[in-house]
């Protein structure tokens, strides 16, 4: 007797055990299947990463040319970063932070006299190439920690400023050089060009998250971030005005000695051969999209090993 779907004596349909049998392979080679494509469908993190950053800054200059670390300032920013390859990466961020420092914090007799100070906000925009000593991948064990080097262009925005009686003056307007005593060569922007050199080290946590620790200096084109460079034109080139005391913050060694003021006209009140620099120092952390689409450069990369 057939197997096949026969009908019993009580009205009932026998099954067929051998199509049974072949219905479960089917669905074994079918979970099979599933299986391998659900491998295939693997996790990847984009080329581009976005982070958030804070740390401090130094600054470097007239004032500070022996490159002390007594007024270290907070400071932070906001950053994309794109990944080439593994080895190479570009970013692009705006940072903020405040420099400034004092004559009362040099040791040299003739600094310590000048009695100047001043401190200024900055706001930078930069780009920076970065190349890492090591292979860098985010979501790769093997690949998870790399130092590198950086280094890049940008543009910044400063406005140095003192306190004097108890009220804040911005210097820039007052002349204190005197740019608009009849020296429109001294005369400077609110703007100039940096270009951060530096060195870090990157390291993939979990996911798609990495931290960075990045130390990098900003040299610039300006020699007025802290609105000293170059002489003394004389306290009496400076009319008296009540309202404005550009008279007295030109020279400040008056505070000190007024019967002995530093700034005779010609003398040396800064240093024009050499540029003013800062230094930033900040710990970072970023964070990659997830996507299913294998990035560019692994692409190529996995191409070039077949």
């Amino acid at each position: 007797m057939s197997l096949m779907n026969q009908r019993g004596r009580s009205g009932h349909i026998k099954y067929d055990f051998c199509s049974m049998r072949q219905f479960a392979k089917v669905s074994i080679l079918i979970g099979m299947l599933c299986s391998a494509i659900g491998v295939q469908a693997q996790t990847y993190y984009t080329s581009t990463e976005v982070g958030i950053g804070f740390g401090g800054s130094q600054y470097f200059g007239d004032l500070n040319d022996r490159y002390g670390f007594k007024t270290i300032n907070l400071g932070g920013g906001i950053y994309a970063r794109k990944h080439l390859n593994k080895y190479i990466s570009v970013k692009a961020g705006a940072y903020y932070t405040q420099v400034g420092y004092s004559d009362k914090l040099n040791k040299d007799e003739f600094q310590n006299m000048r009695n100047l100070d001043f401190k200024s906000n900055i706001i930078e925009l930069s780009a920076q190439a970065e190349f890492n000593f090591f292979k860098f991948v985010t979501g790769d064990p093997y690949h998870r920690f790399t130092p590198y080097l950086t280094g890049g262009i940008g543009v910044f925005m400063y406005d140095p400023y003192t306190t004097y009686n108890g009220a804040k003056y911005l210097l820039r307007p007052l002349g204190t050089e005197g740019q608009g005593l009849g020296f429109p060569e001294r005369k400077y922007s609110n703007f100039s060009a940096c270009f951060p050199i530096g060195a870090g080290v990157k390291f993939w946590v979990t996911g798609g998250v990495n931290l960075t620790l990045e130390i990098a200096n900003r040299l610039t084109l300006t020699d007025y971030m802290d609105d000293v460079s170059t002489a003394y034109i004389g306290t009496s080139n400076f009319p008296l005005d009540p309202k404005t005391p550009t008279r007295m913050l030109q020279d400040r060694s008056v505070e000190l000695k007024p019967d002995m003021p530093l700034g005779r006209k010609g003398k040396q009140r800064g240093n024009s051969s050499t540029y003013d620099q800062y230094l930033m120092g900040m710990l970072s952390i970023s964070w990659h999209f997830t996507t299913y689409r294998c990035p560019a450069f692994m692409d190529r990369e996995l191409i070039s090993t077949y």
